[in-house]
């Protein structure tokens, strides 16, 4: 995988046109998935659609210019920092609330890319065209975001770059508080179940909580440097997730500080139970999750990660 920065000019407007096709090709999904229950919606995306073929076109023509007729492929997978979508053909029925959120989180990435192409351009007529292309888009994320929107509606959706923010501190940290929660169970109870010790499986659970946090905070910054997807400086990210890993870790813990390691473990159990309700909450109302869907993902996966545990604890 490569570097946004490591990119030639000719990959750069290489990729532009891959972008370019995707996104068309993903609001003419949006439009069929929507042309029966909202036919005003699915015709803005049709225009959308027409608007991005027209981008590409302006990107080709310059391409042959300055390059030829072979163009290298180079797809958004292929380079750091860009946002995982889901693709929309395992979406079904089609959402118009889901649906503007994720038009207009698509358009603002694309505005960002624009920009910093634009920066790196060389050749005057490049850094004019992609300079328009990020105006363009501006405006796009607008449209997207108010599409098919009533007023009484309109306040649930949020601006394109409150959902980035959500991708900035909120989906980091959700990832590092679902890893502290669930992956220290294991080792937590296997040491309370097989030691009957509470100094030693706090001991036990403050070293997995810590190590993981650590882990997973350079994971995290490593991951995606944010100069295109807008998720804020790595290292502040990485600094959110593996403080929250910490948490989630150490969360349950703390209970171990109490003598009686019966006790301790019966806390504990009711602490875990709140942390994966708590994932679960966060999950459903920043993540579009569905509530029931998130409960039993996150229970579920706990409690076998729980078990786990207690079978080795009581293996020994």
């Amino acid at each position: 995988m490569r570097t946004f920065h490591s990119l030639t000019e000719r990959e750069l407007l290489a990729l532009a046109i891959s972008l370019e096709e995707e996104d068309a090709r993903v609001y003419d999904d949006f439009a069929e998935g929507l042309k029966e229950t909202y036919p005003a919606a699915a015709e803005e995306f049709r225009r959308l659609r027409a608007e991005e073929d027209g981008h590409r076109h302006r990107l080709l023509e310059l391409y042959r210019r300055r390059f030829g007729e072979h163009i290298p492929l180079v797809r958004r997978q292929d380079v750091r920092g860009f946002v995982r979508r889901r693709p929309t053909w395992l979406v079904r029925p089609l959402g118009l609330k889901a649906v503007r959120k994720q038009a207009a989180t698509m358009e603002a990435e694309t505005k960002r890319f624009y920009e910093a192409a634009a920066r790196r351009a060389t050749d005057a007529g490049t850094r004019q065209l992609l300079g328009d292309l990020a105006e363009e888009e501006r405006k796009h994320v607008h449209t997207a975001g108010e599409l098919g929107q009533s007023e009484e509606s309109r306040e649930e959706t949020a601006t394109a770059g409150k959902r980035l923010f959500v991708l900035q501190v909120i989906q980091p940290g959700l990832a590092g508080l679902m890893d502290g929660s669930v992956s220290t169970l294991a080792p937590l109870f296997a040491a309370a179940f097989t030691t009957l010790d509470s100094v030693k499986t706090f001991l036990v659970g403050l070293a997995a909580s810590l190590g993981a946090g650590i882990s997973m905070g350079f994971a995290e910054a490593l991951s995606d440097d944010g100069s295109l997807t807008g998720r804020g400086r790595p290292w502040v990210r990485g600094s959110i997730c593996g403080l929250m890993t910490a948490l989630g870790g150490l969360g349950h813990t703390m209970p171990y500080l109490i003598s009686n390691v019966h006790t301790a473990t019966a806390v504990a159990i009711g602490v875990v139970i709140v942390e994966l309700l708590v994932i679960a909450w966060v999950r459903h109302r920043y993540m579009d999750t569905p509530l029931w869907s998130a409960v039993v993902q996150v229970v579920l996966g706990g409690a076998l990660v729980f078990l786990t545990g207690v079978l080795i604890g009581h293996a020994h």
